[in-house]
């Protein structure tokens, strides 16, 4: 079977690759460069080699490289990000530090062919689209034998091309205009800045596409593959004993318990959903109910929402937060084990644990932490290591997990549910104190003095993801009457660029006057606060649905801030739609004015409410959720 080598250096988005390769019809493996004793042999009986991003600087000591040698295997490669910036440093060229990093949506611009030949990476590809960057490097000379073949206004050598060899390239076309052989090799490296891998850089796939046509691979990869070989790697590993599933309603969890199911068959699995206490309005009957129909019997609700709100009564830090609700959740399985008489020794941990939550959550040899995923706290970790943990799902994106479910026969009311974080709300409310950056006032007056409209740092912080590495920053908000969401995505995307300090954009929705002043204060879980955010939630889904927009978003986090005017002490609700298609990157979604304001009025209306807020940043540099 042809398949593709992805050598993955810790980028957010290396499986990704893979994904997009394999729904391609041909096989991609990811490999770690670390791991290779002998890359040039290992590697031998790859099609071809894709080099991935990753949240290091090739000029650091210690970065994660790779044998420059494999660029003289003759086999296709293609450098994406870190890839890039890789190759060019082990060939000779120079890398040096941005002035700016260079996040979301950019122009990409193919260069002229002054050589009469178009870069077969770019066939069928227009003069100028649309690209994805997220990085803060870049290459400023090139290595022998190589060009430019695309740029962007802030990036000259957005992609590249070449060869590895000491013989003299002759490109100019003969009198009958063909081009010669003698002397004469295709390119076979490529390179590009931008992230050909995510959904919103335009063409990707058909870039994707041109560069398995370039290495020759023949299609042979379907998802019902990836079932029967899952299906004898779930039977191997699970053996004689069962799995004890946690279920949370979602489409992940709902997959991989019939997935499960499948394998081991249903009395084998048994399902446990816990109700922590963080769910959403009514969520706990609705999620029961649902799976019922669905045909999952072997299934049990346990309440411990006590139990979780007194292990989160003093925690504020968001990355606690989750690694609290980790541990509890490992707890209470335990106790309900002993509860229900299962025997541990005869029982797996199952999750339905997908690829985002573990590079998320610095899974992966070279990745930078972003947020650490409750099923990946430390003690999972440890039962992971002892092979206890079975996750079906584990090597998949949302995308492909919506069609194992599809495979499986589970209801579109399962499987296009909007995605849920495990931790549920106690992610979606900020807790502690923090504080504005000493720039403030400079960020204020630029944006104001570029864009003409007012903006006002908020003086509370959230996590975010630029270049393959965490940020934790502040939100600027936005006071205007506009409503011309392209013009506004401009705004956000140079705001994040132009100032390390944020890393997200909103704009309020209640009014379009600045105050003078945003204040916060120190805030913890609360049951009020819960209640709160569970009410805010709820009255939003319910008028996504009624006007028919479920469907038109991936995702809707509400999220509950401490943020207020001078001597008010309110809360801030932030509304935060989004569209993806695996969570690894994301457009906030545009919707309706009539929607927002119908929205804004009902919110405001919440004893407590002080303002409403719309999250139009992109993912990246901003994360989905807010914690």
């Amino acid at each position: 079977m042809d398949k593709i080598a992805v050598l993955d250096f810790g980028g957010q988005y290396a499986h990704l690759i893979a994904n997009r390769i394999r729904r391609l019809g041909v096989l991609a493996e990811i490999l770690i460069p670390q791991d290779l004793v002998d890359p040039t042999t290992e590697l031998k009986n790859f099609r071809g080699i894709i080099l991935s991003g990753g949240p290091q600087s090739v000029l650091e000591k210690g970065a994660p490289t790779v044998d420059p040698a494999i660029f003289e295997l003759k086999k296709p490669v293609l450098g994406i990000c870190y890839g890039l910036q890789l190759l060019v440093h082990s060939l000779g060229g120079k890398v040096k530090k941005a002035g700016g990093g260079e996040f979301g949506k950019s122009t990409l611009r193919l260069a002229s062919r002054g050589q009469g030949r178009k870069s077969k990476l770019f066939t069928e590809i227009p003069k100028t689209s649309t690209a994805w960057m997220s990085h803060g490097d870049e290459v400023i000379a090139l290595p022998d034998g190589f060009e430019k073949i695309a740029s962007t206004e802030n990036c000259e050598f957005a992609a590249i091309e070449g060869i590895v060899s000491g013989e003299q390239r002759v490109v100019k076309k003969n009198k009958k205009g063909k081009l010669p052989t003698t002397n004469y090799q295709l390119p076979t490296i490529f390179g590009t800045q931008f992230h050909p891998e995510v959904a919103h850089t335009e063409f990707g796939e058909k870039i994707f596409k041109n560069f398995l046509k370039i290495t020759a691979a023949k299609k042979s990869w379907t998802i019902d593959q990836f079932l029967k070989i899952e299906i004898s790697r779930i039977k191997k590993q699970v053996g004689k004993r069962k799995v004890f599933m946690l279920v949370s309603g979602g489409v992940d969890s709902a997959v991989g318990f019939a997935l499960l199911e499948r394998a081991l068959g249903k009395k084998n699995v048994f399902g446990l959903m816990i109700d922590h206490g963080l769910l959403r309005k009514n969520e706990a009957e609705e999620v029961h109910k649902s799976l019922k129909k669905a045909g999952f019997e072997n299934l049990k609700i346990i309440n411990e929402s006590g139990h979780f709100l007194a292990a989160l009564k003093n925690i504020t830090d968001p990355e606690e937060k989750r690694r609290v609700i980790g541990r509890v959740f490992l707890k209470v399985q335990r106790k309900a084990l002993k509860r229900l008489r299962f025997n541990p020794r005869e029982w797996l941990l199952g999750q339905g644990t997908i690829y985002p939550d573990t590079i998320e959550s610095a899974g992966t040899a070279n990745a930078d932490k972003i947020k650490t995923h409750h099923n990946r706290v430390p003690e999972i970790e440890a039962m992971i290591e002892k092979n206890l943990v079975v996750e079906p799902l584990a090597q998949l994106y949302k995308d492909e997990v919506r069609e194992v479910g599809k495979k499986l026969k589970l209801p579109k009311s399962l499987i296009n549910r909007h995605p849920f974080p495990g931790p549920g709300l106690g992610v979606r409310i900020l807790c502690g104190e923090s504080e504005k950056p000493k720039t403030t006032n400079k960020i204020e007056t630029e944006i104001h003095r570029k864009w003409k409209i007012k903006g006002k740092v908020l003086p509370v912080r959230s996590v975010g993801v630029q270049g393959d590495s965490r940020s934790y920053a502040h939100p600027v908000a936005l006071f205007t009457t506009s409503r011309d969401f392209e013009k506004l995505d401009e705004v956000a995307t140079w705001t994040v660029n132009k100032f390390s300090e944020i890393n997200r954009v909103v704009l309020c929705l209640n009014s379009v006057k600045a105050p003078r002043i945003f204040q916060t204060r120190f805030t913890k879980l609360t049951c009020s606060r819960i209640d709160l955010a569970r009410e805010a939630d709820a009255i939003v889904n319910k008028i996504l649905i009624s006007k028919k927009l479920y469907s038109k978003v991936w995702q809707f986090p509400v999220v509950l801030a401490s943020v207020f005017e001078f001597e008010k002490e309110g809360e801030a609700v932030i509304l935060r739609p989004i569209n993806s298609e695996e969570a690894m990157t994301a457009n906030f979604a545009r919707l309706p004015k009539s929607f927002l304001n119908e929205v804004t009025k009902k919110l405001m209306k919440l004893d407590g409410v002080e303002n409403v807020f719309l999250d139009i940043t992109n993912k990246p540099p901003a994360t989905i959720e807010w914690e």
